[in-house]
């Protein structure tokens, strides 16, 4: 299936009574690599989980590949091409990593999770062993591999190099930039690496306390040494 758009309009949510993000608008046209940027607690998390359908939507829309989401359970959404690797990798820790890629299947033959062991080889090797057995960077791989087995149209990934050696870094970021080259995929980033970050996307949108604070291209970013130090607290990119 080809990427889709994601449209997001006014966008305000939270949890329970406590509102984050305050009248966030964007659009990721298909086959978009969309960098979500901002200092800690400034809404990225937020953000994605709210498109995700996990948080409270107090106004505004969502629309995926035309079609108005926005009272979607968080289910349907899955079902309706949006993938969601969390910043918590939410694996099942007493499955092996062959029963968790089984689980990512939705319905696809079984066989289709080479897929997953073409993209990371390693978790062939492990794959009888238990999410429990797994670094931190197996796990990472295992969650975006089992998301990826559902082919999404909009892929969201939060964080997915935090924590993790450099080595696992550029392993991780590769498989991503192969994804976004198949053109299969709108590809949503929230990322501490900046520069990664940067490498990575066409797009860049920059959240400051809930609100949409800067947008645009890396390019433009990287040249705005004020939005850099304002919005996201470092002195300097590579």
């Amino acid at each position: 299936m080809p990427a889709m758009p994601l449209e997001v309009d006014n966008l305000s949510a939270g949890y329970g009574p406590t509102r984050v993000l305050e009248g966030v608008s964007f659009t990721a046209p298909s086959g978009a690599r969309l960098a979500v940027l901002g200092r800690n607690g400034m809404g990225k998390t937020t953000l994605l989980a709210t498109l995700a359908g996990q948080t409270r939507r107090y106004g505004g829309s969502i629309r995926l590949g035309g079609t108005d989401v926005t009272a979607f359970a968080s289910a349907k959404r899955a079902h309706g091409g949006l993938g969601y690797v969390p910043q918590n990798r939410a694996i099942f820790p007493t499955l092996t990593v062959e029963e968790n890629l089984f689980v990512g299947l939705k319905g696809r033959p079984k066989s289709a999770i080479t897929e997953a062991y073409e993209m990371f080889p390693r978790l062939r090797e492990r794959r009888k062993n238990l999410g429990t057995q797994l670094s931190g960077g197996e796990q990472q791989m295992l969650s975006t591999a089992r998301t990826i087995l559902g082919r999404p149209n909009v892929l969201l990934l939060d964080e997915p190099l935090e924590g993790l050696a450099p080595v696992i870094c550029e392993e991780l970021m590769a498989a991503f930039v192969e994804l976004a080259k198949s053109g299969d995929m709108t590809i949503l980033l929230v990322e501490q690496r900046i520069q990664s970050a940067l490498d990575f996307a066409d797009q860049v949108i920059i959240l400051e306390r809930g609100l949409l604070a800067w947008s645009g291209t890396p390019q433009a970013l990287s040249a705005d040494r004020d939005a850099v130090e304002r919005l996201l607290g470092v002195g300097g990119l590579e």
